[in-house]
C-alpha cells in the first residue's frame, strides 16, 4: 500500500472551500475547483511495509480514507492515474482531517479491502472493477464500513455499495430528452451485442416514450463491419429523425457514413458519454452536428494541466473520479468526528456534491446521479449545445 500525504499546511482553493460548503455555494460564482499557482511540493517517498513496519501511524486527529485500485497488472496506468488524482485532491484541500492510503487490488481485491480494514479505514474509495467490488463489498459490509466505487455497474450498488462511475443510462436519458425538445419525434437505434447493449436499448425505449417520441427501429451488431453494415442497412429508409449509436466513437466513425449513405442523410446522429474521449470525431463530415450528453470537461481540463505538471503524464479521464472521491469524504470530514463510523446517511444527502465533473447526488439505490452537458461535434471539436444544471432541481 502507498500513502497520499498532505501538504504541512493548506493552501488555497477555488469554488469557495469546496469540501465544506453546500454544493449550491460551491457552483455559484467560483471559477476553479483546482488551485493556481506553484504545486506543492511532492508527498515523501513510501514504500511497502515490511515485517516490522505493517502498521500506519495512528491518528487522533485525521480520519482513515482508503482507495482500492489496480496499481500493478493489465490496468495498473488506469489505477494509478486515479491513485495519482486522489493525492492531488489530498494536497489541494490540505489534508487536515483525512489520511489517504492505496492499496493495491491487482494481487486480490479481498485481500486488499482486509488490510484496508485492518488498518483502520473507515470509508473506501473503490475498487474499480464490478468483478473487484463484488468481492470486496460483503467484507467492507461486515465492517460497517461504506463503498464508493469508481465502476459503472449498477449491479453491484446497495447495501452500502455506491457507485461513482458514468452511467451510460443517464447519458441515453439526457441526450433522447435534449433531441425531443429539438423536434425529434422518431428514433432509431444501434445497439451493439452484450449485457451493455441490452441496458442501452432498455435505457431507449423508456427514455424516449416517456419523452413524447417513437422508437421506430432497432438493430444490434456484433462490432464487425459487415455486421454493422448489416445492421444500418435494416433501418427504414427516411424513416427516422434521429439514431442513437450506443457505442465507442471508434464505431461511430464507421457507422456515420454508413447510416447516411443508407437513407439518414438528414438523420441526427446521437451518442453518449462513451464519446467524450474521442477527440478525432469532428473530422468526419458525417458527423457533423451530432449531439452526445457526458458531464463537462471544463474543470477537469484544469485538472488535467496540475496533474501533467506533477507527474510529467496525461490522466486517463477516469482519474477526476479519485479526485472526486477525495473531495466528498473531505467536505463530509468538516463534522465527522474521528474514531466513529463514516457517516453514510449523508451520502444521500438530496442537495447532492460538487466536483471536478460537475454536480452529482447518490439515490437509494447507490448510484449516482450526475449533472450532464450535451455537447455538439463540429468539425473544430465539441461545442456545447444545452449545459449542464448547476444543481438539482433546475
Amino acid at each position: 500500500m502507498a500513502e497520499a500525504y498532505a501538504a504541512p499546511q493548506p493552501r488555497p482553493w477555488g469554488l469557495a472551500r469546496l469540501a465544506g460548503l453546500a454544493m449550491a455555494l460551491l457552483i455559484a460564482g467560483c471559477s476553479t475547483v483546482v488551485p493556481r499557482g506553484q504545486p506543492p511540493a511532492p508527498p515523501p517517498p513510501t514504500t511497502q511495509p515490511g515485517p516490522v513496519d505493517n502498521q500506519l501511524p495512528t491518528d487522533t486527529e485525521r480520519h482513515r480514507i482508503a482507495v482500492l485500485v489496480p496499481t500493478t497488472g493489465s490496468v495498473a496506468a488506469v489505477g494509478q492515474s486515479i491513485a495519482n488524482a486522489a493525492n492531488l485532491a489530498v494536497l489541494d484541500t490540505g489534508g487536515q482531517r483525512i489520511r489517504v492510503t492505496v492499496y493495491d487490488t491487482a494481487p486480490g481485491a479481498a485481500a486488499a479491502a482486509q488490510r484496508a480494514l485492518a488498518d483502520g479505514n473507515k470509508l473506501i474509495l473503490g475498487p474499480l472493477l464490478a468483478d473487484d467490488v463484488r468481492a470486496v463489498a460483503p467484507l467492507a459490509q461486515r465492517a460497517n464500513v461504506p463503498l464508493i466505487s469508481f465502476s459503472n455497474d449498477v449491479s453491484v450498488a446497495g447495501r452500502g455499495t455506491f457507485i461513482m462511475g458514468y452511467n451510460p443510462v443517464q447519458s441515453i436519458d439526457r441526450v433522447v430528452r435534449y433531441a425531443r425538445s429539438r423536434g425529434v419525434a422518431r428514433f432509431a437505434g444501434l445497439m451493439p451485442a452484450g449485457t451493455y447493449g441490452q441496458r442501452a436499448a432498455t435505457a431507449m425505449i423508456r427514455s424516449v416514450e416517456s419523452a413524447g417520441g417513437q422508437v421506430v427501429a432497432m438493430q444490434n451488431f456484433d462490432r464487425s463491419r459487415t455486421s454493422l453494415a448489416a445492421a444500418i442497412g435494416k433501418l427504414p429508409k427516411n424513416g427516422y429523425d434521429a439514431v442513437l449509436i450506443a457505442d465507442s466513437g471508434r464505431i461511430a466513425l464507421q457507422a456515420a457514413p454508413l447510416v447516411r449513405k443508407e437513407g439518414g442523410a438528414d438523420a441526427r446522429i446521437l451518442g453518449t458519454e462513451l464519446w467524450n474521449t474521442e477527440t478525432n470525431l469532428g473530422a468526419s463530415p458525417a458527423m457533423a452536428g451530432a449531439w452526445f450528453a457526458s458531464v463537462s470537461d471544463g474543470l477537469y481540463n484544469q485538472l488535467a494541466g496540475k496533474y501533467r505538471g506533477r507527474y510529467a503524464a496525461a490522466p486517463y479521464r477516469i482519474a477526476s473520479l479519485g479526485y472526486d472521491g477525495v473531495l466528498l469524504a473531505t467536505r463530509i470530514a468538516q463534522d465527522w468526528r474521528v474514531g466513529t463510523a463514516f457517516p453514510v446517511q449523508r451520502l444521500t444527502d438530496s442537495g447532492g456534491f460538487a466536483g471536478i465533473d460537475g454536480a452529482f447526488r447518490f439515490g437509494r439505490d447507490g448510484v449516482a446521479e450526475r449533472a450532464l452537458e450535451v455537447k455538439q461535434i463540429g468539425g473544430g471539436g465539441f461545442t456545447v449545445a444545452s449545459p449542464a444544471p448547476a444543481r438539482f432541481g433546475e
